[in-house]
């Protein structure tokens, strides 16, 4: 298959963030390939900063009513060019060799979909690196996201997703939901017999939230979004999914029996001594690994509490899907 690139990217009050997205596609070791930005309602519109990359390169950009991520990746793909789509979060910053590792990738092994890693760069701050690492380490639940070390079946996500038009044509794209799209999608695709794989080299550096407040919010609905998706696809949910909520429990017993014994505390120090110096010898920082203890703990017990109310008011009242923090998500 001639390999014709549309890079997708939905866009909500991020100027600063896509400009620094565009930037790194401007140094592309390979630049053929097209760019979709579709601003999804946003109150700070980034046009202007858009308009200053089209003489670099072959870029679009759509303004449209909010209607969440997946249903702008969607219609970004309605309007692409070409016969592969490569979905990117607007807080990435590209490698100058992902297009060409995704090429070289693709013309040995023509998978139907994909997905790659992500990393945290050098530039972020102590924060960021510390939430990269509560989000990709295996002392986390990060070793269930799929990456080369990753403790079950691949799963593209969708910060760094990529498939065919007849992937996206077949499938309607992503479903209407406004988390855990990316994996209802991934797991509809594999469903429709198509083909996957996870390619190492092409990684980006991803932002994710700058701030500890924005990350609880954004995992405390992936807990809410996992038992959507259980709802979905009941195959989906794993034993390892358990664990946040376990965690969660186990921090509120542990404070409960304060009074009494510090023994069930005494394992959680241990626990998070272990992620401290593993964050310590990956990010050879005092203060970032204190961080990521921070992050880990955040991680955990939010993704943990909307995971225990998500069965409460789905599995148990069955309620309708829902998130949380609609209104003030991105405060």
């Amino acid at each position: 298959m001639n390999l014709e690139l549309s890079l997708i990217i939905p866009l909500y009050n991020r100027p600063d963030e896509i400009r620094e997205l565009l930037e790194s596609l401007c140094l592309q070791s390979d630049s053929d390939f097209e760019v979709i930005i579709v601003e999804d309602g946003s109150s700070l519109k980034s046009d202007t900063i858009v308009d200053s990359f089209k003489d670099r390169l072959n870029l679009a950009y759509y303004f449209k009513p909010n209607s969440g991520p997946g249903q702008s990746r969607n219609y970004g793909a309605e309007r692409a060019q070409g016969n592969y789509f490569i979905f990117l979060d607007s807080d990435c910053i590209i490698p100058a060799d992902y297009i060409q590792s995704v090429k070289s990738f693709l013309a040995e092994k023509p998978v139907d979909a994909f997905g790659g890693p992500d990393r945290a760069d050098d530039s972020f701050s102590p924060i960021q690196k510390a939430i990269n690492y509560s989000m990709t380490a295996l002392f986390t639940t990060g070793g269930i996201r799929g990456g080369k070390h990753s403790v079950e079946k691949f799963h593209p996500r969708s910060f760094n997703m990529g498939y065919t038009k007849e992937v996206f044509e077949r499938t309607g794209g992503f479903a209407p939901m406004r988390f855990g799209e990316d994996i209802d999608m991934s797991i509809r695709m594999m469903k429709e017999g198509f083909s996957t794989a996870l390619i190492p080299d092409a990684f980006v550096y991803h932002k994710r939230r700058s701030t500890f407040r924005q990350f609880y919010k954004q995992v405390h609905n992936s807990g809410i979004a996992r038992i959507n998706l259980y709802k979905r696809h009941p195959e989906s949910l794993k034993l390892l999914h358990f664990f946040p909520a376990s965690f969660s429990l186990f921090v509120i017993f542990s404070l409960m029996l304060m009074p009494w014994t510090l023994i069930p505390l005494s394992f959680l120090g241990f626990y998070f001594l272990l992620i401290f110096m593993d964050a310590l010898r990956q990010n050879k920082s005092i203060y970032v690994a204190v961080l990521a203890m921070v992050a880990s703990f955040i991680q955990l017990f939010s993704y943990g509490l909307g995971f225990i109310k998500a069965v409460y008011r789905r599995l148990i009242l069955g309620r309708a899907e829902f998130a949380a923090f609609e209104k003030n998500f991105y405060k």
